[in-house]
């Protein structure tokens, strides 16, 4: 019996030893150098900086709209001729295709008898005036004539604007005006603007309606809009006057250019916000719909504390963490948020206190001897 109760207590010392054994700790110890191991590692103190955020995304080219038009036919009728193509250079007038169109006559028809209506009216009304001065005819009748007069001048005034809105040559409207014959004339559609002819809509012999066919589109490519992608988190960091540097899959050189607006929707597939950026294109290298990278320099100052990119570690989990200085000599391993680039820094939301040491140069080394 009494072998048979100390064999009970044993039992119950062994199995209480076991439930008081601390588990074991998952936090790396930390890492102490020798002296001359410690003489190639770097520290970089850490403090409170203001800084201006740099976005990096992507964007596609554009035409500015501001100084791109789609060239509306003003008359109707089968095209006879066209004489661009695109990617022509064209300026303010230039033609860019003939019309066989019914209604340059009409028009030229219509100017020739209120020319005629008018000339008429006016001389009546002359006459009638001189015969009030003489008590050849009623002050009612004069005032009639003058009204008559003024009016058909009116009529001759709004189709000679009818003849100018088709573009018609001003010689030929001259000619008109001073009653020499003229050539049958075909329509033409002219560039409103100077620029490239990027598109070409129509083709000879094609039917246009007036006011309603698109023919032609032409842009000044000497400046382009740059649609660049803002994410949520980067949307507080971009403001209208931010510069921009953008950057195309063919050329190192990046183009300058400048955020003049930020979209007040969001895109409702990609969840992304527009920033527009001015782009000078006098190289010609940017062309629509062509994907290019931007990195916006925002004007913004912020304050936050960076650290270098070199201090910068992951762990078996891929998860960020920095070697810090202790007050014994030793490296200790602390796990910390890494936030958005700022040039050759990350920014550091959590983990890092104001002078905190970390290490710059050597961090790799550090992590070997951890894992030693």
């Amino acid at each position: 019996m009494l072998i048979a109760l100390l064999a009970c207590a044993l039992c119950a010392g062994c199995s209480s030893n076991e439930g008081d054994t601390p588990a074991a700790s998952t936090t790396p110890a930390n890492v102490t150098l020798t002296a001359t191991q410690r003489q190639h590692i770097k520290l970089y103190t850490v403090a409170v900086e203001q800084f201006n955020r740099t976005i990096d995304t992507t964007g596609v080219v554009d035409f500015d709209n501001d100084q791109s038009t789609s060239v509306l036919a003003p008359i109707s009728g089968p095209v006879s001729r066209l004489v661009v193509s695109p990617g022509d250079k064209v300026k303010k007038g230039d033609p860019l295709a003939y019309v066989d169109s019914p209604d340059f006559a009409t028009a030229v028809s219509t100017y020739r008898k209120a020319l005629v209506t008018a000339h008429t009216a006016r001389r009546l009304a002359d006459l009638d005036k001189d015969l009030l001065q003489h008590q050849g005819v009623a002050q009612k009748e004069a005032d009639q004539a003058e009204t008559d007069a003024a009016s058909a001048e009116a009529d001759a005034y709004a189709a000679k604007q009818t003849l100018v809105s088709l573009n018609v040559d001003p010689q030929t409207i001259k000619d008109i005006e001073q009653g020499h014959p003229i050539a049958r004339i075909q329509g033409v559609i002219r560039s409103p603007i100077a620029g490239t002819v990027v598109e070409k809509l129509i083709s000879p012999g094609q039917l246009l309606q007036a006011g309603t066919t698109a023919c032609f589109t032409v842009a000044d490519l000497s400046r382009v809009w740059v649609m660049a992608q803002i994410a949520d988190s980067d949307l507080a960091s971009v403001h209208v006057g931010d510069s921009v540097d953008v950057q195309t899959s063919t050329d190192a050189r990046p183009i300058e250019g400048r955020v003049d607006n930020v979209a007040q929707l969001v895109d409702p597939d990609t969840r992304m916000v527009a920033a527009r950026v001015a782009v000078n294109n006098a190289s010609g290298l940017l062309r629509k719909q062509m994907y290019v990278s931007a990195r916006i320099h925002s004007q913004h100052a912020e304050t936050g504390m960076l650290v270098p990119v070199s201090s910068m570690l992951r762990d078996d989990e891929n998860l960020p963490f920095v070697y810090v200085s202790q007050a014994d000599g030793s490296f200790a391993r602390r796990s910390v948020t890494q936030g958005y680039r700022v040039g050759d820094k990350f920014q550091i939301p959590d983990g890092l206190r104001a002078g905190d040491q970390v290490v710059v140069d050597g961090g790799i080394f550090v992590q070997f001897m951890q894992n030693q």
